[in-house]
């Protein structure tokens, strides 16, 4: 056989060489592309999935025909929040976009990161507006004040500009006009399967309020319906997205499925209310206000979130209506979300207390402990005053913007008060302990939700408050934070002097200052924070939720 050359071989290698990179060197383009890939998944990974759904055995046939029906009214909603929040949706989906990146802009409805201070996530996304797509991105403040035009300051008009480029309002009902139409329609034929009176009449007159912006009669309905096992809370309802003034709300949904068994567990709470508003820690001029004695306490299995609701961070209880004039009428009610709330407590707060809290401690952490400080936070927004002590209007409209903020901070902190003095009187069982080192643990969690969400600025106000009065401590040698139980409660009774002061003043300037001064993450906090990012442990939750996760 003829020996093979080697010079033909020798010249396609070096050929083949000189044509291909060697394995180890990668495309750049690529290796950005896969780099930018992975980073936007890790963002998506700070939430972790939970399945939306209930027991629905024991609901009669029409209910359970309902349900498909309020979700489908429901969706509506997301999509007029979308509009609010940001815009065009479609415009923003249909770009190209990874997948990653897709998913992240639904949890958000935006470009822009709502547990990192808004901070866009989308290469050439400009800040988010402080008014979100309430008001003309070029409209400054003092053009908003000295406007003449009546229903600026309505919880239900967008502002926009004219051919001439002057201001002018658009009421929600007319701008959404054919949208709201067909959630009103939806709302009725729900209505028609409404096996209880109650229900059905408020679902009615909830229909005709999404046509006219007129909420308050369906409020009052809402308030009146005690029995039925379904319920579903929708149209535009809280202001934490207009961090220009405070004012604008936004659409939401949630469908809910009664709790019976808890709910009458937790009935027996709302009678002491103007009990422990005659106790509260402040002069008597800023606890005057009676609250409503037909306030109503209730768990839920939620089976839907839509639009504000649904967007960052997790709403897992609920204190409605927030019409003054309806809270002072008939109180709040006050709905657990009990399933969404253990999701919370299993897959962040315990791995976080496992992480930071003292190891003789984590035995107080206890899910009864984290539902009892939800479920009062909710019930002290009861507590407190509505209109400033002067007279001069509601404490929301003399906060503007940091009413919000204020208001979630107010809640957490009576709801101590209110567990406290209720342990004391031998009405909550079990070792207070539990109740002050779950509530340290759930600062840590509520904080992760950034300086863009009121309920993440009132963590930060009492974080810093509580780390002033010493009513923790983080121990050099482990990073462990232990609870100091005496001062727990002085910096307790403290703060909600200040707060029930601040808001009864209606003193903007002084809510100003103390969020500029305490609503802030100071580095040692922020480390601490990181740990529990480096050890994945997920910022919120994120749903699984429809018709076919419900069997229906």
């Amino acid at each position: 056989m003829k020996p093979l050359s080697l010079i033909p071989l020798l010249l396609a290698v070096l050929i083949g060489l000189q044509c291909s990179p060697p394995e180890s060197e990668n495309d750049p383009e690529e290796s950005s592309a896969d780099s930018v890939a992975l980073a936007m998944q890790k963002k998506v990974d700070k939430y972790v999935a939970f399945e939306l759904t209930s027991d629905l055995n024991h609901l009669s046939e029409n209910q359970r025909q309902m349900i498909p029906i309020l979700i489908e009214a429901s969706k509506i909603m997301d999509s007029l929040f979308w509009y609010q929040a940001y815009g065009d949706r479609q415009t923003l989906l249909n770009s190209s976009l990874g997948q990653a990146a897709k998913r992240f802009v639904n949890i958000n409805y935006g470009p822009w990161d709502r547990l990192d201070a808004n901070a866009p996530f989308l290469e050439d996304v400009a800040p988010k507006p402080a008014g979100a797509n309430f008001y003309p991105a070029d409209m400054t403040k003092e053009e908003f004040d000295n406007s003449s035009l009546p229903d600026k300051n309505s919880l239900y008009t967008f502002l926009r500009r004219n051919d001439h480029g002057d201001l002018i309002t658009v009421p929600y009902h007319e701008q959404f006009a054919s949208q709201l139409r067909r959630a009103a329609d939806l709302l009725m034929e729900a209505a028609t399967l409404a096996d209880d009176p109650g229900f059905k009449n408020y679902l009615q007159l909830r229909s005709q309020a999404l046509v006219t912006d007129d909420f308050q009669p369906s409020d009052l309905a809402w308030m009146d319906m005690k029995t039925n096992p379904i319920d579903i809370v929708i149209g535009p309802i809280e202001s934490y997205e207009d961090q220009l003034f405070g004012t604008k709300t936004s659409y939401e949904a949630y469908v809910l499925i009664k709790d019976q068994e808890w709910s009458e567990r937790l009935a027996k709470y709302t009678t002491v209310l103007p009990e422990l508003q005659r106790g509260l820690p402040v002069p008597d001029q800023y606890k005057k206000e009676t609250p409503g004695a037909n306030a109503d306490l209730n768990a839920y299995d939620v089976v839907y979130y839509a639009g504000d609701c649904n967007s960052g961070s997790k709403t897992i209880a609920i204190n409605l209506p927030n019409d003054e004039e309806v809270q002072l009428a008939k109180g709040t009610r006050r709905l657990q979300l009990k399933n969404a709330m253990q999701a919370k407590f299993d897959k962040i707060l315990v791995p976080i207390s496992q992480l930071l809290i003292a190891e003789d401690q984590r035995k107080h952490i206890t899910f009864d402990a984290f539902f009892a400080n939800t479920m009062f936070h909710e019930v002290a927004h009861g507590l407190g005053i509505k209109n400033t002590i002067d007279g001069s209007g509601t404490v929301r409209a003399a906060l503007k913007e940091h009413a919000s903020a204020l208001e979630e901070g107010k809640a957490d902190i009576l709801g101590l008060y209110m567990i406290t003095q209720l342990h004391e009187k031998g009405e909550i069982a079990g070792d207070l302990s539990d109740y002050y080192t779950t509530f340290l643990a759930g600062i840590f969690r509520s904080v992760r939700f950034g300086a863009s969400s009121a309920h993440g600025k009132a963590n930060m106000i009492r974080f810093n408050f509580f780390k002033q009065y010493g009513a923790f401590e983080r121990e050099a040698s482990t990073g462990h934070y232990r609870v100091n139980f005496d001062k727990m409660q002085e910096a307790m009774s403290a703060l909600s002097e200040k707060i029930l002061t601040l808001q009864g003043d209606g003193d903007y300037q002084g809510v100003a200052q103390l969020v500029s001064e305490m609503g802030l993450i100071n580095d040692a906090l922020q480390a601490d924070l990181d740990l529990l990012e480096a050890a994945n442990i997920p910022v919120d939750i994120v749903f699984e939720q429809g018709t076919e996760h419900l069997g229906l």
